[in-house]
């Protein structure tokens, strides 16, 4: 049963005059407040406009059963049927409100969907025997928070949505206590295994399971201070459009520095968008040989098709569309290939039906989902957690971003009794790629390896070193 508190009327919404950055209100935020930031690095008109960052009032979790821990007694009860779809909807629809505003977010829900989540949703997608889950990370985890700051990359403009305690947030801090160190870069497999790894999805893509599948590995190290001072580095360099940053209970915290849009949604006018990425460069190499790649090409026309039959299953009959069925974009560290995919969602879907229909994205799965899903869990020995899962907002006023969690880091530790912004425990960051029939596999491993730019430049000055094969 879920009790939180009611926000049914209409926000207040304020226009603050604050200078200061979405990094540096953050750089702010008190340690003994839990801090929720969705944050685009790089101004977009339409994909990477606005951050937000907020206080949750409490958390909605699933593991197996929905739970509920912050305020309660504010509000009229929500029966969970521990169905996380079920009450995904039931959630969102006590807490929805009508808001006359421009902003993405006016309060509501923000958090992640671990990829594990996906075993739960299709359970014919688990493998036989499946990862070992040595992080024990919930499937669902969402931070309800109804008061947030709202800031407008095109125009510099914060706003203030509900009753937000500015002096409090925005109180400077002793930025000598944001620092952070790391232990040895440890990898989940060595080069060897993961190229025998490619090989054998190969050799199954050659005996018509499959079409494509996505192969990760996992790099780890030991992480000690604050997560916050590490949050502040990543984003300043990887400057990416959908990046989060969770402070969780029970010595979790997630930073995602994520360039790809998962699922981007409007449940009044019922539009639904999803971008998923396929083919990736180094940014030291020309963004042609990218475009040029047939291979590449291939292997996102793949999960094009693969989201079209997703999207097909809850919008409207004949209304999925491909308007953009590949492009370039480049990013601080990579060039990447894209798409986008659009559709109009039916009177009867909600928030659970839709990620029903399309989690875990197809860019990180393979195609078909199923029988690549089931290989993925053959193959790869751990859980992904929040990697490859998806990350986001769900704003109480019908609109919803989520990314696609690649590029993410995953903490797992201890923290002082309330104390939010540092931990000490292990660093989680995957990395993997598409493979397709013309793949080969120390190319794919390469690639792998090129989307941990980002990791390697945040802990360049930690002295870190090569990754070892992890004991």
């Amino acid at each position: 049963m879920l009790i939180i508190a009611p926000m049914n009327h209409r926000r207040s919404i304020t226009k603050l005059s604050i200078t200061a950055s979405p990094l540096q209100v953050a750089a702010g935020w008190p340690a003994d407040r839990p801090l929720c930031m969705l944050h685009s690095g790089r101004s977009h008109r339409r994909w990477a406009r606005w951050s937000v960052l907020a206080e949750p009032v409490g958390f909605y979790r699933f593991d197996g059963r929905s739970r509920w821990t912050g305020r309660t007694g504010l509000m009229s009860e929500v029966d969970f049927s521990h169905d996380p779809l079920h009450d995904l909807d039931a959630i969102t629809a006590a807490t929805a409100t009508q808001a006359d505003s421009t902003l993405p977010f006016v309060g509501g829900w923000i958090g992640y969907f671990s990829y594990d989540l996906g075993r739960w949703i299709e359970p014919a997608a688990a493998g036989r025997t499946g990862p070992t889950d040595d992080r024990s990370w919930p499937l669902i985890e969402l931070a309800y928070c109804p008061r947030a700051l709202v800031f407008d990359n095109l125009t510099g403009q914060w706003h203030a949505v509900g009753d937000v305690a500015l002096d409090a947030l925005l109180r400077a801090q002793d930025q000598n206590d944001h620092v952070f160190t790391t232990g040895s870069i440890c990898i989940s497999v060595d080069p060897d295994e993961y190229l025998t790894m490619v090989s054998n999805t190969i050799d199954y893509i050659g005996a018509g399971d499959i079409f494509q599948a996505n192969i990760t590995q996992r790099l780890s190290a030991p992480f000690n201070g604050s997560t916050r001072a590490l949050c502040q580095s990543a984003m300043t360099i990887s400057k990416a459009w959908y990046g989060a940053y969770l402070e969780l209970p029970d010595g979790r915290c997630i930073l995602s520095l994520s360039p790809e849009l998962f699922l981007d949604v409007d449940f009044t006018s019922r539009s639904v968008i999803t971008r998923p990425i396929k083919g990736t460069r180094p940014i030291t190499v020309d963004a042609r040989d990218l475009l040029e790649s047939p291979k590449d090409a291939a292997e996102l026309h793949m999960i094009v098709d693969l989201m079209r039959n997703d999207l097909g299953r809850v919008c409207e009959y004949g209304s999925v569309r491909v308007p953009q069925s590949r492009a370039i974009e480049t990013h601080p560290t990579v060039h990447h290939g894209v798409a986008e995919i659009t559709g109009s969602l039916r009177a009867d879907v909600g928030i659970g039906r839709l990620l029903g229909a399309t989690f875990p994205g197809g860019s990180v799965t393979g195609a078909p989902k199923i029988r690549a899903m089931q290989i993925i869990d053959e193959l790869e020995s751990i859980r992904r957690g929040p990697y490859c899962g998806a990350i986001g907002w769900i704003s109480d006023h019908g609109l919803t971003r989520l990314n696609m969690a690649i590029r993410t880091i995953a903490l797992t530790g201890r923290r002082e009794t309330g104390v939010w912004n540092t931990m000490v425990g292990t660093l989680d960051y995957g990395v993997g790629g598409g493979i397709v029939a013309d793949s080969h596999p120390i190319a794919e491993y390469r690639e792998s390896l090129d989307k941990a730019a980002v990791l390697r430049l945040v802990l360049a000055d930690q002295d870190a070193s090569t990754p070892q094969r992890a004991t």
